[in-house]
This record gives structure tokens, sequence and C-alpha cells, in this order.
């Protein structure tokens, strides 16, 4: 790769920074598995000028789900269920109406017909797992037949996935024991965990939202403030709940890259990753970003979702992995601050956490650049 390209990503970054479009940033960017460019741009603490270091803690936010989606794969893998297999069987309780046909494949590819919320009841802490799928079968019910759009579910498909896991789990483990013994450790994820770790919280950045964000608190019962669920050690949270390093997350693209193992641990098959590169929702709009984009004045891009994971897909379009990369990149982002995109063609990587949540039509535009960069640096 040109070091001369990769060089134009900083000032590219330090140009919205300026302009407080977000605080700052982290980024790596790797060919054949190696790292070409980890840089920490601007700032830690934005009203200090404190800048920001390499080792920095971030929430990721949605990222979580393809934590969680891998999880579910793996366990599938196993055959402690199936792409197949009725939600209803794994979990009874949720069962009534168009819940009844809500398969584990609805779930990882958000067609599942289930409402877009934030969060399963109104005013209700989001910290423990139990008590939010006790709601989600009570409150949650499907808006549309599964598999007949695509709406991206920010907290229900996730939550679910969690649970399945757990239940099936022939350990009798905890979800956070399951992620921790199966997904983190395995891969070297050493300053990764499923709720803000204590040896984590001296480096974590609180998330700062840079817009209204009524609609999207976390509370916990443990820690105060409107998102106090991200600051809380024991908050169980698989659809947005992870704390991480880029260093870390790109520990787990490869992985991915690698077709399912790093560090001599094999997480999953070749044959299963290969097959999460397919676009699982062609013709259909992703019903929240649709919305998005008409917001923005932006024509509703294609959803191009796979089983676990977001594509580029063919369409020229706003993308957050660049309008460059190859159609089979894949990968997943977090609320206006986290992206990280594996291309397979081109064999590389990008992971990049940052210290701001921006607004999503402003976060497509900066990941969109920041993604092209990185992709035609390769010569």
């Amino acid at each position: 790769m040109s070091s001369d390209r990769l060089a134009r990503i900083r000032p590219a970054m330090e140009a919205l920074i300026e302009k407080r479009k977000f605080f700052g940033g982290e980024i790596i960017v790797a060919r054949h598995g190696e790292i070409v460019l980890h840089e920490a741009v601007g700032y830690r603490d934005w009203d200090n000028k404190v800048p920001l270091e390499k080792d920095a803690v971030y929430s990721i936010f949605s990222m979580t789900k393809s934590l969680t989606g891998v999880l579910a794969l793996n366990a599938i893998e196993a055959g402690r269920f199936a792409l197949t297999t009725k939600v209803s069987e794994i979990i009874p309780e949720f069962s009534g109406g168009f819940r009844e046909d809500v398969t584990f494949y609805h779930l990882l590819t958000h067609t599942s017909g289930l409402p877009v919320t934030f969060t399963a009841k109104h005013g209700m802490y989001i910290d423990t797992l139990d008590e939010v799928i006790a709601a989600i079968c009570q409150k949650i019910h499907s808006t549309a037949k599964p598999g007949s759009e695509a709406s991206y579910a920010p907290l229900v498909g996730h939550a679910l996935m969690g649970e399945a896991i757990r239940r099936t789990d022939p350990k009798g483990r905890s979800y956070r024991q399951i992620m921790q013994e199966d997904l983190l450790t395995p891969l070297g994820m050493k300053d990764t965990a499923l709720g803000l770790r204590a040896d984590l919280k001296p480096r974590h950045i609180k998330p700062h939202w840079l817009f209204d964000k009524s609609p999207l608190e976390h509370p916990s019962r443990r820690v105060a403030g409107t998102d106090g669920a991200f600051e809380d050690p024991e908050a169980e949270m698989p659809w947005v709940g992870i704390a991480s390093t880029v260093s870390d997350i790109f520990r787990f693209t490869e992985m991915l890259r690698r077709g399912g193992e790093y560090n001599g641990a094999r997480i999953l098959s070749p044959v299963t990753v290969e097959r999460t590169r397919l676009d699982e929702t062609p013709g259909m709009i992703n019903q929240l970003y649709g919305r998005n984009a008409i917001a923005r004045g932006w024509e509703p891009a294609p959803a191009y979702l796979s089983i676990g994971f977001s594509l580029r897909g063919t369409e020229i379009c706003h993308h957050q992995m660049g309008t460059l990369t190859s159609p089979q990149t894949f990968g997943q982002h977090g609320q206006g601050s986290t992206l990280y995109w594996v291309d397979p063609k081109h064999d590389v990587s990008f992971v990049c956490l940052s210290n701001g949540v921006m607004i999503e039509g402003e976060n497509y535009e900066r990941f969109q650049k920041l993604s092209d960069i990185a992709i035609t640096s390769v010569i």
C-alpha cells in the first residue's frame, strides 16, 4: 500500500475534528494482516485538549452485535440450534402472532419483522439481560411478517440471540462468561469486556453525543446517568454492551479475514465465514437507515445485510464502507462513532473507533471518506 496515500487519512480526520464534528479517533488499516497504518488523532478530552492515545478504551455500541452474531454462528456450528430454528423453540415465552415464525436466520439478517426500538419497555433499566428478555417477551410484538422486510433491530434481535446462546450452553454459563471464554480470551482480546471491567475504566472514553439523543438512553441501576450502563462493569447487553480498543477489534477482524481462525484459536469454520459474505436482503431497503437517508436528502440505499454482518454491495450509494471497496466487503458499525470492515478481494482491513458520537448522516460521510482513502491506498 502507498504510504503517501495512507498519509491522507490524518488530515482528513483533523479537518473534521477542527470543525468539532467529533473529538478524536484511532484507526488501523492493514493489508494481508500486516498493519500499515495505526494512528491516534485528536483529543481524549476536548475541553482540556488532552491528546488521544492509542490504548484508549471505547464503548463500541452496535459493533457488539458482530461479536454476539459470531457466538450465535459458533452455537449453530455446534448444533445447539440452527438458522432455521424458531426462536420460540429456545425461548418459549417469545410467542404469539408473527413471533411464532421468527427464526435465528431472521434475527441475524435483521428481517424478523420486529420493531425498531432502543428499549424493551419505557423507563426500564437495560443493564440486566434477564429483565430485558422478560420485557421483550411481554411488550415487543412483530410489526411485519418475518422475511418480508429488512429493518435494523437496535436491541431486540441480539438480546434474544444472547439469551438463546445462554440457554443452550452445555456448561450453564452466563452470557458474559460465554463471551469471555469462547471468544475474547481465545482471540487474545485482553482489553475487551462485556460491561466496563474495572481495570479498563481509567482508559475508557465516556460516550459524548453530539446531537439530541433523547430516545437513546441506556440507564443502569448501579451507575447514575442516562447512559450509566456503558460504565457499569456488571451490565450484560449483547446488542451494545462491549468496551474495547482498536487493537483488540483488529484481532477480531483478523479472525474473520483468516476465515474464522486467529491466534491458534478456531472460532468459526471458513465455510461459515464465506456464507456470511452473501447478500440476504436483495431488493430490500433497510427501513431504519432508509429513513435516515431520506432525512439527509439521499436516495435510500439497498439494505445489503448478510448473516451477521453488513455488506458493501454493488450499488454506488452513501455507505460507511466507502464507494470503492469491493462488493464483498463486510463489517459492522456502532452508533455514530465506530466501524470495522474487511475487504476479502483486496485483503484490506479497517478499524476506526472515535470519541464523540456523530449524527448518523455526518458519520456516514466521515467513514465513507476514510474508507475510500484507505482502500485506494492499495497500489
